[in-house]
């Protein structure tokens, strides 16, 4: 069984990091293979010692076609690329808890029918995906503000859309959203398009029906009203969103500042309908029903003699897990847990509990079965592996002990928990180093206050308080929240410290699986010998460094933002950041969600300076959150002085002509702008963009930031011997106001580099400004194509893509 269910496991790891799907004839074939091996394996016997790897190689392979088929399946949904920023008219049903932010709101909708907007004639189409996220803003954009209807779940609506594929920012270590959206079953994205007005008026964006009777709406519905009386008893409170997170499992509610803390001081997984609330709360169910079921003889009902309490008490805790997973939403996390603890209770109720690791590979091969990309979510592998180091080092203890008096009954429970606390601990380190690149040194003691107080009584008085009558309801809801403060306040003092959190690069496979091994080593039953060595395997894990380029040479990195700009120059001892992308609202924007984790990941935890070439979002929207969570030695932008962005820096330097510098045998020349630009008003920021060329003794690159054809005019007839470079970062994306082709006939660069956002609204790059790069013989990479583009200028440059470098076959589907 575990060799089995591991095996399967693994292969259906492998296939997540494939490029391309094999044919279904190939894997029909392949499984017919495997399963006349496996009938051959028990019908013939062979040597004992090849039993172990057979079963392995086996299950593995059935994994591989399982998973196969599995994405075969949910491709076969897809939004036909001609209907790609088009307006099509949808009518479908809300099927999740929508989301209300500042702008707008964002749901998915459940589509039942798709009809082509051509000029007012609605034509049905076919083959179309079936789940679609959408985004309903207040105003659409460039236009006057429109008050948008609240949706609520299992309403049917008509929208008049403009949709997308799948697809989202491509960056080594970052989050992959379209992997994410293959998992959700969601095929297209994509906004709500307002109605005509005026002599063309029509509405298109309606409701149908106030309620379509589903499972899934019934309790879609359920959580948002939950979601509503936690609310209407705390209007305003600052953690009334972590009340939601733990009744619903709805977590955009929570601020980025308080998930910054969370994270640092390790207790994250706490904050949601995690599966240790799940096992806490069917636990205590499953408890109380065994109490009151081997005490039903004072009721005269003889329970016990018609089930056993201990089956009893295993179904209840099952039915409590599947109750309060319904309240997540059967959000994927969540059903890990369901299936985990039915595996449990089927178990008890066969008789078969002896073996509790026969149970948790039977749970883990499970999960995989019904979700094949959950190999993908670090949650996965996070919580099966806390249990199997449980398990691990807990092994060699003694199950019972004499209770010589209560308080050695106390001690001997302080005892098991500081022990589990302290294998999670060690036994955690390489696994949250390999997933994430750092680890909270102070998470022992975050998670000793926290657990308990959130887990046995904060969620408890939630879920009670979320369903009880008022004036019950508020009360027990402000007692949680007062709890949740108090906790808040002791944590954001912790995070605050300077050794809360351990920083290194993400290692590689092998040193994860040495650390591992390491780990394990020093966990393992006291007769076990020489457990201090596994010190030693740990060590490199601890304490590598982050990778540097040669002395003399320079590497860098496009980021993949979006639509916005964001490069990381690295020489032998000094690092540069070239604008900070994006911002996406009040919290989120491209410095938290892509540039920090990519530098963290990389164990850079400092800059030497942050040049933002002017004041345009898409180039300075990352910015104040760089600042605010990684020290910057000096800002050089062209920024107003009265910039929040200047005032946030530790030292602040215009940008102007002439300003050089050396690192490590690699020269930075500021080309643009003048001095005088900052006294004149006639100037957008465009025109000021701070122009930077980087030389190597053998290559170079010019980042042009958003200067247009007027300033490529002055720089062309300026200073044209300073223009020539190996690599241009294209001037405002390959807009159609810029790379003039004087300019480009100067530079005669070989590469060209586009940071555009896919199907962006301002069409960057130009279809003719593109192709006029072509007709120079400029080799051309756009970051929404390729990904995170780097470049190494050693000997020769250098060119990686990270979607082709590290391509997937859900990428671009």
């Amino acid at each position: 069984m575990r060799a089995v269910m591991l095996g399967f496991v693994i292969g259906a790891a492998i296939l997540q990091q494939q490029a391309e799907l094999l044919a279904l004839n190939t894997l029909l074939l392949i499984a017919a293979l495997s399963l006349l091996l496996t009938l051959l394996l028990f019908k013939f016997k062979c040597q004992p010692w090849l039993h172990l790897p057979a079963r392995l190689v086996l299950a593995a392979t059935l994994g591989f076609v399982w998973a196969s088929g599995y994405a075969h399946f949910y491709l076969q949904e897809e939004l036909p690329k001609k209907w790609e920023n088009q307006d099509i008219v949808l009518t479908g049903t809300i099927d999740n808890l929508p989301f209300q932010f500042e702008q707008g709101q964002r749901f998915n909708l459940a589509v039942e029918q798709v009809h082509a907007d051509d000029a007012g004639d609605l034509k049905p189409l076919s083959q179309w995906p079936s789940r679609v996220a959408l985004t309903w803003y207040g105003a659409d954009r460039g236009s006057d503000m429109r008050q948008v209807t609240a949706v609520l779940p299992g309403e049917r609506w008509q929208f008049r859309v403009r949709l997308k594929r799948p697809h989202g920012n491509a960056n080594e270590f970052g989050f992959d959203y379209e992997a994410w959206l293959l998992e959700q079953g969601i095929r297209a994205t994509g906004s709500v398009r307002p109605d005509k007005y005026g002599q063309d008026a029509k509405q298109y964006n309606r409701k149908l029906a106030d309620f379509v009777w589903t499972p899934g709406t019934l309790i879609e519905y359920g959580r948002h009203r939950l979601r509503a009386r936690i609310h209407a008893a705390l209007p305003f409170a600052p953690y009334a969103g972590v009340l939601v997170a733990l009744v619903v499992g709805d977590q955009r509610e929570i601020s980025m500042a308080d998930w910054t803390v969370f994270n640092r001081v390790g207790i994250g997984h706490l904050i949601s309908i995690s599966g240790l609330h799940i096992t806490m709360v069917a636990g205590l169910f499953a408890g109380l029903v065994f109490y009151f079921w081997r005490h039903s003889f004072f009721l005269n009902l003889a329970l016990p003699l018609r089930l056993p309490a201990q089956k009893a008490s295993a179904l209840a805790g099952a039915l409590m897990a599947l109750a309060y997973v319904a309240l997540a939403g059967f959000g994927l996390p969540a059903q890990r847990t369901l299936i985990m603890l039915s595996v449990v209770a089927v178990a008890v109720w066969t008789g078969r509990i002896s073996s509790f690791t026969a149970v948790l590979s039977l749970a883990l091969g499970l999960v995989v079965v019904f979700d094949p990309w959950a190999v993908l979510s670090p949650g996965f592998w996070l919580s099966f592996s806390a249990v199997a180091i449980i398990v691990f080092a807990t092994a060699g203890e003694e199950r019972t002990k004499p209770m010589g008096s209560h308080t050695q009954g106390v001690v001997n429970t302080l005892r098991s928990a500081s022990l589990m606390q302290y294998a999670l601990t060690l036994g955690m380190i390489p696994l949250t180093m390999f997933l994430f690149g750092q680890m909270s040194l102070i998470s022992p003691l975050a998670n000793a206050v926290a657990i308990p107080l959130v887990s046995l009584v904060v969620t408890p008085l939630t879920l009670v308080g979320s369903v009880m009558p008022a004036p019950l309801s508020g009360w027990l809801l402000q007692i949680a929240h007062v709890l949740v403060d108090f906790l808040a306040r002791f944590l954001t003092y912790f995070s605050t410290l300077p050794f809360a959190v351990w920083t290194a690069p993400i290692p590689t496979f092998w040193l994860f699986a040495l650390a591992m091994l390491g780990v394990l080593w020093l966990l393992a039953p006291k007769a076990w010998p020489l457990r201090g060595l596994g010190l030693i395997c740990c060590l490199p894990l601890l304490l590598q460094t982050a990778k540097k380029p040669p002395e003399g040479e320079l590497h860098v990195t496009a980021l993949d933002v979006g639509q916005g700009m964001a490069l990381l120059l690295e020489t032998a001892h000094h690092r540069l950041l070239y604008d900070s992308g994006q911002g996406f609202g009040l919290e989120a924007d491209s410095g938290n969600r892509v540039i920090l984790p990519y530098l963290h990941a990389r164990g850079i935890n400092e800059l030497d300076v942050m040049m933002i070439s002017h004041n345009d979002s898409d180039h300075s929207g990352g910015a104040l959150s760089i600042l605010k969570h990684l020290p910057v030695e000096l800002l050089s932008s062209s920024l107003n002085l009265d910039s929040p962005i200047v005032q946030a820096a530790k030292q602040h330097k215009r940008c102007v002509v002439g300003q050089t510098w050396d690192w490590d045998g690699v020269h930075f020349e500021v080309l643009q702008p003048v001095a005088a630009s900052y006294e004149s008003t006639k100037w957008k920021p465009n025109a000021r963009s701070c122009v930077l060329k980087v030389s190597t003794k053998l290559h170079s690159i010019l980042l042009a930031g958003d200067i247009e054809a007027i300033q490529e005019d002055e720089l062309v007839n300026m200073i044209p011997q300073k223009l020539r470079a190996d690599i241009l970062l294209a001037p405002h994306h390959g807009s159609g106001t810029s790379s003039t082709a004087p300019f480009l006939k100067i530079v005669q660069p070989e590469l060209a580099i586009f940071q555009v956002g896919y199907l962006n609204r301002y069409h960057h790059p130009k279809p003719e400004v593109f192709q006029r790069y072509a007709d120079f013989g400029i080799k051309r990479l756009r970051t929404d194509e390729s990904g995170a583009i780097s470049i190494q200028f050693g000997a020769s440059l250098k060119t990686s893509q990270f979607r082709q470098e590290n391509a997937r076959y859900w990428f671009g589907r």
